[in-house]
């Protein structure tokens, strides 16, 4: 049954794909599965200072040089949690000063442009065309001259990002770092104008390792020499390998205030983000637009060091932000994050967290927010959890974390937007194979009911009408479906009309009887979590802006 699931989606999900979608992003998407590219990683993996002279090789290919990005005015930011959120807000400040801003982060959540943005927009789909096809070109016209080697996906997203930069003349380019640090690709970078690292935490231990003080060492090799840095708060031993990685690089490291402590005339900072865990990735925001502003504004003054001859932590000064920034934080938007979206009697909260410490934040936000929702409801609410997660992250964790929040189902589907062949490429992973997800939706489920329910834990039996496998029969509340769509049909009980407009997947009589709650309740609340690649697929289907 299993095999029969696995053969269905992959001929469904797989075909057609370059006839409907720009050929551009079909191409971006052999990058996933380049064989010469998967083998130069792998070997790297042994001997991770060769990614950074792989990617410069691969920059210089491209047609560009190391010292050209010394042009950017780069805000170059890393972290295992909020880092995103933290790019967000400085690039949204910077924004509302005038500058022109050019924003690099990563995974998108509907479409591969998202990744790269001019003014805190998606480049166009001329523009992303234009330029792909440039970078792309001189990288296959030099591959025979180098071994048939092309640069892997991530890769050659960042080498897109600097070029469109470089070519739309960006005051400033505020760059996330992919995965660690040290040797993450966008290192190459040697000329920052200012570092940031939000907060730390256990994540990639396959590739960064599994302590928080080798983590932190990866971290902070985005340090360079004489160039200020700013940290939000850390575990100790965390907080103890920054401080040697600064003073052993000569980097002036400072330890961002609380967001309480930054002087205002009246009242408190307004944060355009959900969340108590945003407040220390505004103030770091804060410490970094700060401090591009004053090497910007004031290029004489010495700003690269805290005292004479030390390099090290130190305290950041608290200090009165600026009207420009206290609006530019209450402005700020990064879907996926701490996001509530109200379709009618169906309010999605969408939080992408994929990490223990990330969870519990989500976690904190979901049952303080779908309360205030729930007070207002003139009837009975019910609660749906939504989740999936993917690579070596722990998601018995995650779902453990989660079980607090009292919800009436929980429900798995893997990140595959919908069963039915369409033009999705996007949002293809070809790393991950369908029997992998499979297989993963099924862990989770088991975990689900192992926290809630020890003593039923059977195998699932696949229930399927006409060839198609939707869910799993159990005594518990608990569903597995093929697809984002499908699973969403089913949660919502054609009680959203965005959804209204999408073919309805059969499900088998019994599966609909179980929905009963779904249509009698006043309100259906459902949480999203547990991955970004998840949340992006359901943007797809609610948001259709986005995919525009």
């Amino acid at each position: 049954q299993t095999q029969r699931y696995v053969s269905f989606l992959s001929n469904r999900t797989n075909v057609e794909c370059c006839s409907c979608l720009p050929d551009a992003v079909c191409t971006l998407n052999t990058l996933q599965t380049n064989a010469s590219a998967l083998e130069q990683v792998r070997q790297e993996r042994g001997h991770p200072q060769l990614q950074l002279q792989a990617m410069i090789g691969f920059l210089t290919r491209a047609g560009l040089t190391v010292e050209e990005l010394d042009h950017l005015n780069i805000i170059h930011v890393t972290g295992t949690k909020g880092k995103g959120s933290t790019c967000a807000f400085t690039e949204q400040i910077l924004r509302s000063y005038g500058f022109r801003t050019g924003f690099y982060s990563s995974p998108h959540l509907v479409q591969v442009r998202e990744r790269i943005r001019i003014n805190g927009q998606p480049i166009g789909k001329d523009l992303f065309t234009k330029y792909f096809w440039q970078v792309y070109g001189r990288l296959e016209e030099t591959k025979d001259a180098h071994g048939g080697t092309m640069p892997a996906y991530f890769r050659f997203l960042t080498i897109l990002a600097f070029h469109v930069f470089l070519q739309e003349k960006v005051d400033l380019a505020v760059i996330e770092v992919g995965i660690g640090g040290a040797y993450d690709c966008t290192n190459i970078i040697r000329a920052p104008w200012v570092c940031g690292i939000s907060s730390l935490g256990i994540d990639h231990t396959q590739i960064l390792g599994d302590t928080i003080e080798l983590i932190a060492w990866q971290k902070g090799g985005i340090f360079k020499t004489g160039v200020p840095a700013f940290t939000v708060r850390q575990p100790e031993t965390a907080m103890a390998v920054l401080s040697d990685r600064a003073q052993e690089i000569k980097c002036p490291l400072r330890v961002c205030p609380e967001l309480e402590d930054y002087q205002l005339e009246c009242g408190s900072l307004h944060l355009g983000l959900a969340g108590q865990h945003q407040h220390s990735n505004a103030s770091l925001a804060l410490q970094l637009t700060y401090t591009w502003l004053q090497r910007r504004c004031f290029p004489d003054k010495d700003f690269t060091s805290t005292s004479v001859g030390f390099f090290g932590v130190t305290p950041a000064a608290a200090f009165k932000p600026s009207p420009i920034m206290v609006k530019g934080l209450a402005d700020t938007e990064w879907p996926g994050r701490n996001q509530s979206l109200k379709h009618g009697a169906v309010t999605y909260f969408l939080d992408g967290a994929h990490t223990r410490r990330s969870m519990l934040a989500c976690v904190n936000w979901f049952r303080e927010t779908a309360t205030q929702h729930e007070r207002n409801a003139s009837g009975p609410v019910c609660r749906v959890l939504l989740f999936n997660a993917t690579g070596e992250r722990d998601s018995a964790a995650m779902l453990k974390l989660l079980v607090p929040c009292h919800f009436d189902f929980a429900v798995f589907c893997p990140n595959i937007t919908e069963a039915i062949a369409s033009c999705n490429a996007d949002q293809q992973n070809f790393n991950v194979s369908v029997e992998n997800m499979l297989t993963r939706c099924l862990d989770n489920e088991r975990s689900w009911r192992l926290h809630n329910s020890p003593e039923d834990c059977e195998d699932p039996q696949f229930l399927i009408k006409a060839s198609l496998p939707l869910v799993t029969e159990k005594k518990t509340d608990t569903l597995v479906f093929p697809c984002i769509l499908s699973a969403l049909q089913w949660i919502t009980q054609g009680r959203d009309s965005v959804l209204a407009h999408t073919d309805v997947l059969p499900v088998k009589p019994s599966v609909m009887a179980k929905a009963a709650p779904l249509r009698e309740a006043t309100e259906i609340h459902i949480l999203i979590t547990g991955s970004l690649h998840l949340v992006g697929g359901v943007l797809k289907h609610l948001d259709l802006n986005s995919s525009k």
